[in-house]
């Protein structure tokens, strides 16, 4: 009975590490297909994308924002956070739709319809749903908003970063469990049950956190390797593949499955692992050898 038991709970992890996996495509290709619209609508984060400069901005944005989120969580502030996070979700819901559906009014109600949803029913398919055009959309931003070595460097400090936010000061790991208790989009979430609910906690296994009922993977973990697959399609000197990605961009996002297989293997149930050393890692890897691939 044991051994049906553990194969049982094999196939799910193996079934729940593929779903992530899709995840991270998905988010990379949506990141490709957005990266266009927003370049012709001039929407960028940074007007000058080989300034050596905007990685550090954009490092420094990231500790205050995460600084700011863990002081007011400190001082019983949950709501306040919810809603600034809510806000800030929408705004980025409303920058895609304003690129796929540019017609009047349509973006905005879309938008509030989302975000109204979010706030009323945020089940975790949900979640995933909108975590997926977030991730998309913030990845093309960001993407043709920096340039390869810019974003290279800004891949290697986020990946440092994460692994000591995780494995030593551990404040990441706070940060994830207090998000998930938010409902906010910012995490991909598949369930290890079929009764699994982020809306009752009543339904979750006793005993069991929700950490442990489910699959969680942050939305950053998508979408920052992703933004090498869009900075490198933006680089003019290669052909494309499909009329969708050059071969180091392909390469890049090939490599970041690479490395999620390898943060995979490792992971193990309910317990948290820095994700950024290992996919940002694979999508650098993929991106050289992607490039060496058509200049040699």
């Amino acid at each position: 009975m044991n051994e049906e038991k553990k194969s049982e709970e094999k196939s799910i992890s193996i079934a729940l590490c593929i779903g992530m996996g899709v995840f991270i495509v998905l988010t990379g290709l949506i990141a490709l297909m957005l990266a266009t619209p927003f370049e012709v609508s001039d929407i960028k984060a940074f007007q000058n994308p080989e300034s050596m400069w905007n990685p550090l901005y954009f490092f420094l944005l990231i500790i205050c924002f995460t600084a700011l989120i863990l002081i007011v969580l400190r001082f019983g502030g949950k709501r306040l956070v919810y809603f600034v996070m809510l806000a800030a979700v929408a705004v980025t819901i409303y920058y895609v739709m304003d690129v796929l559906i540019p017609y009047k009014h349509i973006p905005l109600v879309s938008t509030l319809g989302l975000t109204l949803l979010l706030y009323k029913y945020p089940e975790w398919y949900v979640l995933d749903a909108t975590g997926l055009i977030i991730g998309g959309g913030a990845a093309a931003i960001f993407g043709i908003s920096l340039g390869i070595l810019p974003v290279l460097l800004l891949m290697i400090i986020l990946a440092v970063y994460d692994a000591i936010a995780v494995y030593k000061t551990k404040h990441m790991v706070s940060l994830a469990e207090s998000i998930v208790d938010l409902r906010i989009p910012v995490l991909f979430v598949l369930p290890r049950t079929r009764n699994f609910s982020l809306l009752r906690d009543k339904d979750q296994e006793e005993g069991k956190s929700e950490m442990e009922e489910a699959f969680f993977m942050g939305l950053g973990d998508a979408i920052i390797p992703s933004m090498l697959v869009v900075s490198a399609n933006c680089m003019p000197a290669f052909a494309y593949y499909w009329g969708l990605i050059n071969a180091p961009a392909l390469g890049a996002l090939i490599g970041t499955l690479a490395g999620y297989a390898v943060l995979s293997r490792i992971a193990g149930r309910g317990k948290p692992h820095a994700g950024l050393p290992f996919l940002n890692s694979g999508a650098i890897i993929g991106f050289v050898i992607g490039y060496m691939f058509m200049v040699v």
